[in-house]
């Protein structure tokens, strides 16, 4: 049985790799919760400790994650808060060691937003609209373009023929085939907004949240896409809730960046897309030990049955009015 390529990750692989970056370790090394990549926090004589950041082995192209670097050296050039790369003497942000590109990343502390504060809502607005503005002066070349085909139907084709058990297989497909006609009906309208560079991952996780400022973190997943798939990670509750706090992240969003109203049309689509992806997400690395270490409850006959009720509860969403919101 061959080993996955995170397997080569031994203490000594990973200090050996830190001091080719001309840095010097204390051997302090500690694991932190990662899925994706494999981060470490690095111990350094005479300074600060770094995150070290080892990306999966053929998911990005080294110019992919040196425009991802790139992004955010753009944000702290405008004094917007994100976490970006390290860089040496020479102005190099990512490294090469027997297989592995790897970053380096200065520790920030914080503690998740509080989104059912108005007043932490409207700064993050701020914040996503400052961020939108810049991300709206230009394309990425390398990295990818939110793409349904991708999302949807290519994490459906996965779950059916390798995951979802036997008993549960009419199910999901009619129910899948359902969910696809309705993001299939609103593709054209999707495809028709504004893509710009954003975050791409803007859940709640990723926002470090200090001296009543956000502070952004890991933007692994990058990508051009409208500005709403930023925005709508942070809604939840019922749809009241939702329109209440998408007011207050609108109010300071629009301080900096004018938003399309029309994108709120395409909410229910992108949660969608994202619940399909997410696990296939999970398939897809499911060779990767820790995965079924981390994700026990995956591939189980209870996790496809919750899967199922959830996409349904989500085809009412679909099917339901909207999200408005006076503007």
């Amino acid at each position: 049985m061959s080993l996955h390529p995170f397997e080569k990750l031994t203490p000594d692989f990973i200090l050996t790799a830190i001091e080719t970056a001309d840095l010097v370790c204390d051997g302090r090394l500690f694991a932190l919760n990662s899925y994706e990549n494999r981060v470490y926090q690095i111990g350094l004589e005479e300074a600060e400790p770094l995150i070290a950041k080892f990306y999966r082995p053929e998911r990005w192209s080294a110019l992919q994650i040196l425009e991802e670097h790139q992004f955010t050296k753009t944000f702290v050039e405008h004094e917007l808060s994100v976490v970006a790369p390290w860089q040496n003497v020479t102005g190099d942000t990512l490294f090469f060691y027997e297989g592995f590109h790897f970053a380096l990343f200065p520790q920030k502390g914080g503690h998740a937003p509080e989104l059912d504060n108005p007043d932490h809502l409207e700064i993050l607005g701020r914040a996503l609209g400052r961020m939108h503005a810049i991300g709206a002066t230009k394309d990425f070349e390398h990295r990818i373009k939110l793409n349904i085909d991708q999302m949807g139907t290519q994490s459906v084709e996965l779950i059916a023929k390798d995951f979802i058990p036997a008993d549960l297989k009419i199910s999901y497909l009619s129910l899948t085939n359902d969910l696809l006609k309705h993001i299939e009906q609103q593709r054209i309208r999707l495809e028709s907004f504004t893509y710009l560079r954003i975050h791409g991952d803007c859940h709640p996780g990723n926002i470090l949240w200090r001296n009543n400022t956000p502070h952004f973190v890991d933007f692994d997943d990058a990508i051009m896409a409208p500005a709403i798939q930023d925005i709508w990670m942070l809604l939840s509750g019922e749809q009241q809730q939702q329109r209440d706090q998408l007011q207050c992240i609108l109010a300071g969003y629009e301080d900096f960046h004018e938003f399309n109203y029309g994108e709120l049309s395409q909410i229910e689509v992108l949660r969608t897309l994202r619940m399909l992806n997410y696990s296939a997400w999970i398939a897809r690395r499911w060779d990767d030990p820790a995965f079924p270490h981390s994700f026990p409850w995956f591939n189980t006959s209870r996790y496809w049955s919750d899967h199922i009720l959830q996409l349904r509860e989500q085809l009412g969403a679909l099917q339901a009015p909207a999200l408005t919101v006076g503007n």
